[in-house]
C-alpha cells in the first residue's frame, strides 16, 4: 500500500490511518493531503490516528508539517484518538504538534472543526436538508 485514502465531506477533509506508518508512506501522505488541500479548496482537515500504537519523532513532524502546510493554506488540521502512549512519546520527544488541534474521538474533532471553519459547504448542507 504506497497511499493512505483521502475522502472529502463538503469543505472538510478526513484521514483515517488505519495501519502503522512507515517513512515513505507518511512522506506521500504529507504531500497527497497537502495536494488534496489545494486541489479541493479544504477548510479543515481531520486526521484519525486511533489505530496508531506507535508514533516517531519522523511521524510527529508530519503531523506537524500537515497541520502548518494546511494552515498556510488556509485550512484548519484535528487530530483525534491519540492513544495515551503516544502522546506520552511525543511529549518525550518534546514535539509540539504547531498548527494542529486534537480531540479524543472524531465525532469530538468533527465538531471542533466545524466550529473552527464554520459548517460544511452549502452544498452538503442543501443535501443533508433535501433527504429529512
Amino acid at each position: 500500500m504506497d497511499r493512505i485514502p483521502i475522502l472529502k465531506m463538503g469543505n472538510l477533509l478526513l484521514v483515517t490511518i488505519q495501519i502503522d506508518l512507515y517513512d515513505r508512506l507518511a512522506t506521500n501522505l504529507e504531500a497527497d493531503l497537502v495536494q488534496m488541500v489545494y486541489k479541493t479548496q479544504a477548510k479543515g482537515v481531520l486526521i484519525d490516528i486511533s489505530a496508531l500504537s506507535i508514533v516517531d519523532s519522523f511521524m510527529g513532524r508530519i503531523l506537524g508539517n500537515i497541520g502548518s502546510m494546511s494552515k498556510i493554506m488556509d485550512a484548519e488540521t484535528v487530530v483525534v484518538g491519540m492513544q495515551p502512549a503516544v502522546a506520552i512519546t511525543l511529549i518525550e520527544l518534546g514535539l509540539e504538534l504547531k498548527g494542529v488541534s486534537t480531540a479524543l474521538n472524531i465525532e469530538k474533532g468533527m465538531e471542533l472543526l466545524k466550529k473552527k471553519v464554520g459548517s460544511y459547504d452549502k452544498e452538503l448542507l442543501d443535501d443533508e436538508a433535501n433527504t429529512e
